[in-house]
């Protein structure tokens, strides 16, 4: 396990984040980051980077009165149509949606 401490860049130290763990951590190894929480924003935005990432945040926790740390484990990357066909239900979820919403603002209307 690798702890990597990301304090130092404060609230602009996403990429280096992802920068990490694509160059420095192993395929299904396990590490730690630490970064300065200032107004929470940065935990759920680090977060939502691990998820695009394709990785998996095992935990997150306040460290201290001013730090956080992240527990991510490093996934393997999607197949290509694996990815394709994720990215093609997502698409279809939000069209599916929209339709909704459209037939929600038409009723709403009579």
């Amino acid at each position: 396990m690798i702890r990597f401490d990301l304090r130092k860049h404060k609230d602009n130290f996403y990429d280096r984040m992802i920068e990490l763990i694509d160059t420095k951590v192993k395929v299904e190894e396990v590490v730690i980051f630490m970064f300065e929480i200032g107004d929470f924003s940065s935990v759920q935005k680090s977060a939502d980077t691990i998820k695009e990432a394709g990785h998996e945040l095992m935990n997150s926790l306040k460290y201290n009165e001013v730090d956080w740390t992240i527990v991510v484990k490093k996934m393997p990357p999607k197949p290509i149509e694996e990815a394709e066909e994720t990215e093609e239900v997502e698409e279809s979820a939000d069209s599916k949606d929209e339709e909704n919403i459209s037939e929600n603002d038409t009723e709403k209307a009579d």
